[in-house]
This record gives structure tokens, C-alpha cells and sequence, in this order.
């Protein structure tokens, strides 16, 4: 499997951070994560799992072409970027998520999941969940 470098670069603008901040936080130049966000070089396995702590992603993803949609317009796939887990379970999604399917406050989702694999979550609307 080749890396999909431009996984690198996506990952990082949805975290919101610049070349220089994951530079600063990984202890390397801002040369070296410009570097494999262009392919020119790869980052060794270490520096891998520490980028896909840092996006909140894991390896597979951050390196998998499956994963790659911020420049294809045909894509039915998305990588939205990260949620957090607050102590009570609740998610906050984020909002390119939320108004691409529309979901607004008071909504119910369906939470299925399947082991090894992932969870899926699907808008039922304003529908009462009892």
C-alpha cells in the first residue's frame, strides 16, 4: 500500500493547525512536515502514530487512500475532522458535519455500531425517542 500523502495535509487543516505548530509539537522543522505533506519524503512509523494521536485519527487513516476526500468532488466520502468525548459521553460534531446532514438541536441519531470495524450514526430528525 502507498501512503496518500495529501492525508497528511488534510488531517492537519481539520485539526486546525499549521505546518509550524505540528512542526513545534513532533520536534521536527516546519520543512520536514511540509515535506510529507508533498510526498517528498515519508515520516518514520513513530512519527506516523504520533500525527495520528495529535489529529485524532488513527495510522490506517491518516496513511490510507481511503480516507482521501478534501479534493475530490465525485467523493461520497468524508473525514470531518474530530470529535471529542466529554466525561458524561456526549460528543460535540463538528459543524461541517452537522450541516451537511442537517442535523440541528433537539434531533435524534441512531448510534449502530459494528465491533472491529466502527459506529455509524443516523439522523432520524425531531422524532421522539421513546
Amino acid at each position: 500500500m502507498a501512503i496518500q500523502y495529501d492525508n497528511f495535509r488534510i488531517f492537519r487543516k481539520q485539526s486546525g493547525l499549521t505546518q509550524e505548530e505540528v512542526a513545534e509539537k513532533l520536534g521536527v522543522s516546519r520543512q520536514a512536515v511540509a515535506k510529507w505533506e508533498r510526498g517528498e519524503t515519508a515520516p518514520d512509523i513513530n512519527f506516523c502514530i504520533e500525527l495520528a494521536g495529535l489529529y485524532g485519527t488513527t495510522v490506517d487513516a491518516l496513511v490510507s487512500k481511503a480516507y482521501v476526500t478534501d479534493d475530490d468532488p465525485e467523493s461520497k466520502k468524508h473525514a470531518f475532522g474530530v470529535a471529542k468525548v466529554n466525561d458524561k459521553g456526549q460528543i460535540t460534531m463538528p459543524k461541517k458535519a452537522r450541516e451537511m446532514f442537517d442535523i440541528k438541536p433537539g434531533d435524534s441519531l441512531l448510534v449502530l455500531g459494528e465491533e472491529g470495524r466502527g459506529i455509524a450514526i443516523i439522523n432520524l430528525g425531531n422524532m421522539p425517542t421513546e
